[in-house]
């Protein structure tokens, strides 16, 4: 497994672990297919995330809990415990009024847990969502400015974020991930995207 994938998991059993109620915009953790547009994937969570799981998605095909837009939710000021925020900044028309508004509704010392693109292929959904941005580290750090701590993780190193943008290597990178470990190359900031952990 590699680094970044253990600091993902560590993180999302942290947000778990520590509260009572988890809203994840955009279904993107994936640990329940008929929440999302893709297949369940994490399952390793399914336990711990039993009755603090809510799903929030822009419309009801996919059978969210809440149906709210990211940039202007309907939630309470300091409202919600932790959010997950995974891979959805990207397709948002204005990603700094999402972020103003993660902020305004996230607990005092609440968790943000963050991920973005930086170099990773197009991907928009047709009918659901465009593709709109990239974000480097300083770009996302300037987004989630009000947030009293950011802790920016990369996600892949140089060689595995290239071949992760050939169709034929994408989900098979692992040798890549190994030789980016060897090199040091596994820390760069040429990497496929960020997660940025955030405490309000």
């Amino acid at each position: 497994m590699r680094y970044d994938e253990n600091y993902f998991k560590e993180r999302v059993l942290q947000m778990f672990n520590e509260n009572t109620e988890v809203v994840d915009i955009g279904g993107g953790l994936k640990i329940d297919a008929t929440k999302n547009n893709r297949p369940a994937r994490n399952e390793w969570a399914l336990e711990v995330s039993k009755g603090k799981y809510k799903v929030l998605d822009k419309v009801l095909d996919y059978n969210p809990d809440m149906v709210g837009d990211i940039q202007n939710l309907a939630l309470g000021d300091d409202s919600i415990e932790s959010i997950l925020c995974l891979d959805v900044l990207e397709h948002v028309e204005e990603s700094w009024t999402a972020c103003k508004e993660l902020y305004r509704v996230l607990k005092p010392n609440g968790h943000l847990f963050i991920r973005v693109p930086f170099i990773f292929y197009y991907h928009p959904e047709k009918g659901y969502y465009e593709d709109f941005y990239r974000f480097t580290p300083e770009g996302l750090k300037y987004l989630l400015r009000d947030f009293k701590k950011v802790e920016i993780t990369n996600i892949r190193g140089a060689l595995g974020t290239v071949m992760n943008m050939f169709p034929l290597f994408s989900k098979k990178t692992g040798f890549f991930d190994f030789v980016d470990r060897l090199t040091g190359k596994d820390k760069s900031m040429q990497s496929s995207g960020f997660y940025a952990w955030c405490v309000k």
